[in-house]
């Protein structure tokens, strides 16, 4: 097996927390059937060989923080505490555009059918609310999409519902895309941004999580500073000599 590409940010008796670097599903799925590499094989490699169990979703594309639970009875009383309302999920995200500098989002999203045989039956609408803050915005004098310039920020974003790809449908939804989402982006964007930086990756990234330790209690809040790959494209905001982002503004 390769080396372990998964980062340990935490652990106790009940917990492990990782980094995930984008494009690494997080267990099989019909999303890659070939794939061979999963999250969940490297965190139990990390946990001595013994089982771990996701404690939340992260979609393939996105980098950042994942927990896993070290027992069953861990894992369920995290999902339920999910499930409730009770877990604070935080995310950075680079945007086409300069929405609001603080909005939300609540729109519902259709769900996305599980099996294949279902795909063309009309599936329900299910409450989803996503909120923004813009934390930096950057003009740069290159035509991507006919105009002179093209403008672009970086977001700090805040899911209260947990809907199936709902940051990169919302962003769609206010015309505010995120970079490098080859679904719901714009691909003259994307395709700049894999030129200029010699690789392409959806700009979305894991950053906090905060919860109720499900066995102790306690108040927890875990950061995750965004991988070398996301923070090279934030050079975007450096070239016209805007202050490098302090470590606490982008999650760490």
């Amino acid at each position: 097996m390769p080396d372990n590409p998964l980062l340990e940010l935490y652990r106790d008796d009940w917990l492990l927390a990782v980094h995930k670097p984008a494009g690494l599903l997080v267990h099989r799925s019909p999303i890659d059937r070939h794939a061979t590499e999963f999250a969940l094989q490297y965190a139990r490699q990390l946990n001595g060989g013994e089982h771990v169990y996701p404690c939340h979703r992260l979609d393939r594309p996105t980098s950042g923080l994942l927990l896993f639970a070290r027992d069953p009875g861990t894992a369920s009383a995290f999902g339920k505490a999910l499930m409730a309302g009770q877990v604070r999920k935080g995310y950075l995200a680079l945007v086409r555009g300069w929405p609001p500098e603080l909005g939300s989002i609540d729109h519902a999203l259709r769900e996305h059918a599980t099996d294949r045989r279902c795909r063309d039956e009309p599936q329900p609408l299910r409450e989803a609310l996503t909120h923004y803050r813009r934390l930096a915005s950057v003009e740069i004098p290159v035509a991507v999409e006919g105009y002179p310039q093209s403008r672009y920020s970086l977001l700090a974003l805040t899911p209260e519902t947990g809907r199936k790809h709902q940051l990169r449908r919302h962003m769609q939804h206010i015309s505010h895309p995120i970079i490098g989402d080859t679904n719901y982006g714009r691909t003259r964007h994307n395709h700049y941004f894999a030129e200029r930086f010699g690789y392409s990756r959806l700009m979305l990234a894991a950053t906090e999580l905060s919860f109720a330790h499900p066995v102790t209690g306690q108040a927890m809040t875990l950061h995750c500073p965004p991988e070398e790959s996301f923070m090279r494209v934030l050079e975007i905001f450096d070239s016209l000599g805007l202050p490098r982002f302090a470590r606490n503004d982008v999650g760490g």
